[in-house]
């Protein structure tokens, strides 16, 4: 033990209460149990701190319903008691006498496990946080759910560099040639990961741009149709009517033309239904029925009101659609099988014919034998 450690140990430290210099002084003639002493004190207000941190805190959130402001109460308090305890921690190995070195290698692993939890617990804190400005519309509107994924990426990597600059420092390693090492490999990763990279990018401008959001109902320039169930960075997860969940990476869905069932200015779907009656028909009987079917449906919305257009002379019907809304495009398939089984049953009732197509041939005699007709029975038919 040198002599430098020997005045150390001595001496009371400055901030020490008066009344505690003759404890101090007891115990500093046993390094081991001053330094136990010291860890256990440390801890004891810290975990005192934190409870009390808790308790004055659980006044202020308990005004409000949400339990997000509950979840960044207790990462602050468990961020202030880690403080704390660290600087107990600290505190007894400097009063252990170990030797100088030795005691820089423990306090910069200390140091370096302490920048680690409180990068765990910013970033924690950041998506608490990013949650809380999603809920206030008036003033963070750019915050949503959408663009939750973007800006908590966005914060993850500054919290990470900061933190790793910081653990640099910690071990006094020059960053600089880091930071070109670092560039160099970056470029050697875009080029091997170009496929990955253009996800990623494609992903933020999605995000960004917001085509369509999670709950959405799409129609891809593929033919799939489905619900979206997750907006991710690298693709964008579709959950079809099967039961069949398929994922598109997020570049091709920047590329592909999109078909999106709940855009506009509601997320109410229209479904048409092509209806034909044989001509000679009450055309006016026919719109009155097709109303009143839809009206009279419980899942067609009555705003917009249900309506009739005839479309025109067919081959052999009088064409009709029947146009009509339903709250969600899901209902569409439903909705389309149960009004068609209902115009079914009521133009039955009311007599309306329903045609299909039919061709009337003309047998014309070529003159030719019988004989030709036995024995080719192709021309024959013809």
């Amino acid at each position: 033990m040198n002599e430098g450690n020997d005045i150390q140990l001595t001496e009371s430290p400055e901030w020490l209460p008066g009344w505690l210099e003759g404890s101090w002084d007891l115990l500093a003639a046993f390094p081991l149990m001053l330094s136990l002493a010291i860890v256990i004190v440390g801890v004891g207000l810290a975990i005192i701190g934190r409870a009390i941190v808790l308790h004055s805190g659980a006044r202020l959130t308990s005004r409000t319903s949400a339990s997000l402001d509950q979840k960044l109460l207790r990462i602050a308090a468990n961020v202030a008691a880690l403080i704390v305890a660290y600087l107990a921690v600290v505190l007894a190995v400097q009063v252990l006498g170990l030797p100088e070195r030795v005691e820089q290698i423990i306090v910069r692993i200390l140091l370096s496990l302490l920048i680690l939890r409180l990068m765990k617990s910013a970033m924690r804190a950041a998506h608490v946080g990013l949650e809380i400005l999603s809920l206030v519309r008036d003033r963070f509107a750019i915050v949503e759910e959408r663009t939750i994924p973007l800006f908590d990426l966005v914060l993850t990597v500054i919290i990470i560099a900061i933190a790793a600059y910081a653990l640099l420092q910690v071990w006094n390693i020059d960053a600089t040639a880091w930071l070109a090492s670092a560039g160099v490999i970056g470029i050697a990763v875009g080029f091997a990961a170009r496929d990955t990279l253009a996800n990623l990018f494609a992903g933020f401008f999605i995000i960004a741009d917001a085509p369509y959001k999670l709950g959405d109902y799409i129609v891809l320039d593929t033919g799939d149709r489905g619900e979206i169930t997750k907006v991710g960075i690298r693709s964008t997860r579709l959950l079809t009517r099967d039961d069949v969940e398929i994922t598109v990476p997020n570049s091709e869905m920047a590329n592909a033309k999109i078909y999106n069932e709940s855009g506009g200015r509601w997320v109410k779907f229209r479904i048409r239904l092509k209806v034909g009656v044989a001509y000679g028909s009450d055309v006016d009987q026919v719109v009155d029925l097709l109303v009143r079917v839809a009206g009279e449906h419980d899942t067609v919305c009555k705003d917009p009101d249900p309506r009739v257009r005839m479309r025109g002379f067919g081959d052999s019907s009088l064409d009709f659609e029947l146009l009509c809304w339903v709250d969600h495009p899901a209902d569409r398939g439903r909705v389309t099988h149960e009004l068609y089984m209902q115009i079914y049953k009521e133009l039955n009732r009311e007599g309306i014919e329903i045609p299909f197509p039919q061709r009337d041939v003309w047998m014309r005699d070529s003159g030719q034998p019988a004989t030709v007709e036995a024995t080719d029975p192709h021309r024959a038919q013809t």
